[in-house]
This record gives structure tokens, sequence and C-alpha cells, in this order.
């Protein structure tokens, strides 16, 4: 697992709460950050939102306005994975750090944690992406890999898009084997294959029927 934590950024210090809020308005104005935290004696209690102080009133300081402070963070062990998570539930671009005892310790940006993401084999390796689907029931990331391999294809990533209590769909990132016997095994153990592929034969098939049909219907 890749160790993010030469990722942690101190440029800029936490807000005290004791700030006022005047300059917080100024600070979010020249930093264009969505959040920033704020710290009491050293230990986190929550982060503010850019448009939240700017509808506060700026002679104010921010220990007025607690009840507006977000309590999302991560802690300094937590994978990057698990950082990803805290950016996409709070939209935010930025994530306070805490270690054990709460004391705050630094920030991670979005733009870093999206670049680890990016460098991942999901994303640079050469491949072919399917996007695939099933009933919530029937899905299996253990079949859907003994599917790849019994294809001689290596299973680079998955990435579970989209689940409802029906359904899970997914995007797989596959290196060597044939894409099209791959997607014909998928279709044999019912997995709906959501993506189109020039190698796919079977609906290659079915469209060369079709027109066909429709020259025919045509004479």
């Amino acid at each position: 697992m890749t160790n993010i934590n030469h990722y942690i950024r101190t440029k800029f210090e936490a807000f005290q709460s004791t700030e006022k809020l005047e300059l917080i308005q100024e600070f979010f104005i020249e930093t264009n950050f969505s959040h920033f935290p704020v710290i009491e004696d050293g230990v986190f209690i929550g982060a503010i939102s850019s448009n939240e102080a700017e509808n506060l009133d700026a002679n104010q300081t921010l220990s007025k306005y607690k009840y507006t402070l977000e309590p999302f963070f991560v802690r300094k062990n937590n994978n990057w994975l698990d950082v990803m998570e805290v950016f996409a539930k709070n939209d935010t671009t930025i994530v306070p750090i805490l270690d054990e005892n709460n004391q705050y310790i630094g920030y991670y940006e979005q733009e870093d944690i999206v670049k680890i993401m990016n460098e991942t084999p999901f994303i640079i390796e050469q491949g072919a992406s399917i996007v695939l689907q099933k009933n919530s029931t029937d899905f299996s990331i253990s079949q859907i890999s003994q599917i790849v391999e019994a294809n001689n294809g290596k299973l680079l990533g998955i990435f579970i898009s989209e689940a409802t209590p029906s359904m899970i769909q997914a995007t797989l990132k596959i290196g060597l084997g044939s894409v099209n016997e791959l997607i014909q095994s998928f279709r044999r153990y019912e997995y709906e294959i959501i993506s189109d592929h020039d190698e796919d034969n079977y609906w290659n098939n079915l469209k060369e029927r079709s027109d066909y049909l429709d020259k025919y219907l045509n004479i």
C-alpha cells in the first residue's frame, strides 16, 4: 500500500477558534480551499467551509460559530483509499489529519490524493476496460477474477461504479487475453456487458443481421 505521509501539508496553520472571521474570509479568497481545519488548545474541533464563512459576521470571532464546523478528518495511518472516501463524502478540497490523541498535525490536499490514484496500475497500465453488471446477490469479485484468469487475462483492477440493493455495476481493467472471448465468458455467467467493444462478435453479428434485414425489407 502506498505510503501517503509525505503528502501531509503544513504550509498554512490551522485556524484558532479565536480567529476573526474577516481574516478567515480573506484566507479563502486567496487560497480557493473549500474548507480549513479549526483547532482549540491544539485539539481539532472541526473544519470551517468557505461557503459558511462567507455568510458569517466578519466582525465576530470563529468561536461564536462553532456549530457550523464540520467534523470530518482522517488519521495519519489511514490509507489513500480511506482518505479518498472522506474527500468524496464531504465534497472538500482538503482533509485534516489527526494523531491518536486528536492533535492536529496537518492536512491532505485533494489533488495529491488524486495523483496517487492516477499512478495506480488501474489507470496507467495498458489494457482494456470492460463495464459489466449483475444482480447483487450473484455478483462475485472472486468469480470475475476466475473468469479473467481462465481466459488468459490479468485483472489490473476493479472499480464498483454503481451499487443498488438489486444490482452492482463494475469497471474492470484487463491486461492480456482476448477481449471478445472474455466478454462471451462473462455473458455465459449472466453478466451484462454495458460498455461497447469493437471486438464484441456477439453484437457485431447482431448488427450485421439487423442491417441485412433492413435491406431485405426495403427491397
